[in-house]
């Protein structure tokens, strides 16, 4: 059986209203919470998406840890060995990096060189898989290649077997004083990350170049490594800080890019506290609509109380009803939620083709489309945050209810 409670709340819920402004306002509750949930799931999923593609663009070319020296790393293939022979790292590079301007013609840009060797590269990152033009296999010793983000062959106007004049800032001395050195390279490649910091400003040659063109010896810049399961990678990291020379030090993806994943967190969190006022606002509505349910039905509650419902039962009866209306509203929005989550991907561009907008232009995001990534905890967190806001707005109209005095309502009926 029923409790009594439930069976009066559910009847008091269904029934049709004397006045019927009660039940608009039912409705726009409903709606309320409806929207709200719906907009969180949403939003949610679509910066778990930006976050999760940013960070698979991001890793796409940074290494997952880094082991580095003041002054270099001179015994390098001593420690490319410690690294690579440590449980959990997948991969090792060494690498060597310098800064240069790169010039064709009239047309000058400032680079970050890298030096690398192209198969381990390719173990470490598969960067072979973002080239455009070109292979990354090109890049041999002593041939003096070169290969260039999109966009930098794109403001160079340069294209695969053209001659570049890379100028580095270490300097000779000569009698008319200190001059920049000079070395020209043949654009072997091009390759696309995805992400401007690196379409724009990175040129990588090989590693037995970077070191006679930076007069590094047999010295490296740092070790690269990648690492089976990114969340162990600051583990990794710490472990192996007792495995190499006391003058070198490791760090890890999560230190490289601290700042913003801590901004993209924040932003996060503000997102589902700013969100969440909506289902907010529309609690306050379901307290408008049984602070009004409650005057309406005056009579009926001094009626039930001189049968012998208890100020208890009376409380219950006006909760089934505000819960009831937040339940239906929470089911809503998160069958909407999700629904909308899980095809944005293809409802975003038909909206774009439909009135001819593109939301994220090409030209100034690093992500041209919008994506999503829905996740279950997200979805019970923003439901049970939104049926407890619901349960609580029902408390204070109920308890005014089960405070009505039967003789005082019954007075002038």
């Amino acid at each position: 059986m029923q409790p009594f409670e439930l069976f009066v709340g559910l009847r008091y819920t269904r029934a049709k209203r004397r006045n019927h402004f009660i039940s608009f306002i039912s409705l726009i509750s409903m709606l309320g919470i409806g929207l709200g949930v719906m907009a969180l799931i949403v939003v949610l999923s679509v910066m778990n998406g930006f976050q999760k593609e940013i960070r698979a663009r991001i890793l796409g070319i940074t290494p997952h840890l880094q082991v580095i020296g003041s002054e270099g790393i001179a015994d390098w293939q001593r420690t490319l060995d410690t690294v690579a022979a440590h449980p959990g790292v997948r991969a090792a590079a060494p690498y060597a990096t310098g800064q240069g301007m790169l010039s064709q013609g009239e047309r000058v840009q400032g680079v970050m060189v890298r030096g690398i060797l192209p198969a381990a590269e390719q173990a470490l990152i598969a960067l072979g898989d973002k080239m455009k033009h070109g292979t990354l296999d090109s890049l041999q010793p002593g041939e003096y290649n070169i290969v260039l983000g999109v966009d930098l062959a794109r403001s160079l106007g340069a294209s695969v077997g053209d001659p570049l004049l890379l100028i580095t800032p270490q300097g000779q001395f000569t009698p008319a004083g200190m001059l920049p050195r000079l070395k020209q390279f043949k654009v072997s490649g091009i390759f696309e990350i995805g992400m401007a910091p690196y379409d724009n400003a990175l040129a990588l040659i090989h590693l037995h170049d970077a070191q006679k063109l930076y007069r590094m010896g047999d010295s490296v810049s740092g070790i690269s490594g990648s690492v089976d399961d990114l969340d162990h990678a600051p583990q990794i990291a710490r472990a192996l800080e007792s495995k190499i020379p006391v003058d070198l030090w490791t760090t890890d993806w999560t230190r490289q890019n601290a700042s913003y994943f801590a901004v993209v967190a924040m932003e996060k969190k503000m997102m589902f506290i700013i969100l969440s006022l909506i289902v907010l606002v529309a609690a306050f509505n379901i307290v408008s609509t049984l602070v009004m349910a409650v005057t309406d039905k005056q009579a009926d509650i001094a009626i039930l109380r001189t049968l012998g419902a208890s100020p208890r039962s009376i409380m219950l009866i006006f909760m089934v009803q505000g819960v009831l209306i937040g339940l239906i509203g929470l089911t809503i929005g998160v069958i909407g939620g999700v629904v909308l989550a899980l095809n944005i991907s293809t409802l975003v561009p038909f909206i774009e083709n439909l009135f001819g907008v593109q939301f994220l232009a090409k030209e100034f995001y690093y992500i041209s489309e919008l994506p999503s990534d829905l996740r279950q905890a997200d979805v019970l967190i923003v439901a049970g945050m939104s049926f407890l806001i619901s349960v609580l707005a029902t408390l204070y109209p109920s308890w005014r209810a089960s405070k009505v005095q039967p003789a005082e309502a019954l007075r002038y009926e």
